[in-house]
């Protein structure tokens, strides 16, 4: 065990001797995503802004010869089309964007796609989406991360205080605000997979702050006179290996499928990617410096002496 174990037993990092510094980058951060994603938008895919989807595969079990496929939707004057490779070589995803004049004009550029590919390929699937049904994913996508908040608010509120469950709340609203933020700056497409993979972040960065939160409360009644900002941080040093050790293993299956899992799924695995390193920071420079603001104090349950934890100077 001693060669998995990251971080020594007696790591005395200072986290909080930066946070200081740490949390206004963050709000320029998120103060900037949310402009990049209000002004300028991410690359919607069909889900959320409505178009046609065509999964096409060689019948002769060859690569599908990309440039010449380009070359032929292109000649069909539909406005934006992808053509991407996904799974096995012979399977091609041909992607339209949504026509003007509606869904029979939507249908209609289907069928021209399925009749310029010729007798080289088969049809897998074909799916339109229109901007009605767009509408209706890109609302319900968003009441499913709000309700997704508020069940964390709950959750964390009961089984702590109420300092922890904004903190947790901060730190996830922080973590969802980056990774909206991030999506207009790269290539990929922001479909139905991106809204999983945002709600799947919050998971694993509300898990990971609970673990350090867990470490604070159980030392908030061990060490009843030590400054705040030393108790998190000796908490904080505490919980660096498991947070350590869950965050590499987790890249590293990640890793594994953004490189060989194909398009289908990058855009996926790019957003967890991003969300593991966000929401490992946002667990201790994030939530854990919001119960300094706070001054969480404790006190004790045996009946005894009140004990004070107070914030001290960083």
């Amino acid at each position: 065990m001693r060669l998995l174990r990251l971080v020594p037993d007696n790591t005395k990092l200072h986290f909080m001797r930066y946070w200081r510094y740490m949390q206004p980058l963050s709000i320029v951060l998120s103060v900037g995503s949310i402009l990049l994603f209000v002004l300028i938008g991410p690359n919607y895919g069909i889900d959320f802004r409505g178009g046609s989807a065509i999964e096409i595969t060689t019948k002769d079990g060859k690569a599908a010869d990309l440039a010449a496929l380009r070359a032929t939707v292109s000649d069909l004057n539909l406005g934006d089309v992808q053509i991407q490779e996904f799974g096995k070589p012979n399977d091609v995803l041909i992607r339209v964007a949504r026509q003007d004049g509606g869904e029979d004009t939507q249908q209609e550029a289907v069928f021209r796609v399925r009749d310029a590919l010729g007798q080289s390929y088969d049809i897998r699937r074909t799916e339109v989406v229109g901007p009605r049904v767009s509408g209706e994913l890109t609302r319900n996508g968003a009441i499913g991360l709000l309700v997704t908040l508020a069940a964390i608010l709950v959750y964390v509120w009961f089984r702590f205080e109420w300092q922890f469950a904004v903190g947790a709340i901060i730190a996830t609203l922080h973590d969802v605000i980056l990774t909206l933020g991030i999506y207009v700056l790269v290539p990929f497409e922001f479909n139905l997979s991106s809204i999983a993979a945002i709600l799947t972040i919050v998971g694993y960065s509300l898990n990971d702050t609970v673990v350090v939160y867990d470490r604070i409360r159980e030392n908030l009644r061990k060490y009843k006179r030590m400054p705040l900002p030393d108790l998190i941080d000796l908490s904080i040093n505490e919980t660096l290996g498991r947070t350590l050790i869950t965050a590499l293993t987790t890249m590293i299956a990640l890793g594994s499928l953004y490189i060989f899992g194909g398009e289908v799924i990058r855009s996926f695995t790019f957003a967890m990617i991003f969300g593991v390193l966000i929401g490992t920071f946002s667990s201790i420079y994030i939530a854990a410096p919001v119960l300094i603001y706070f001054k969480l104090r404790t006190e004790k349950k045996d009946g005894g002496e009140g004990a004070a934890t107070a914030s001290g100077a960083v």
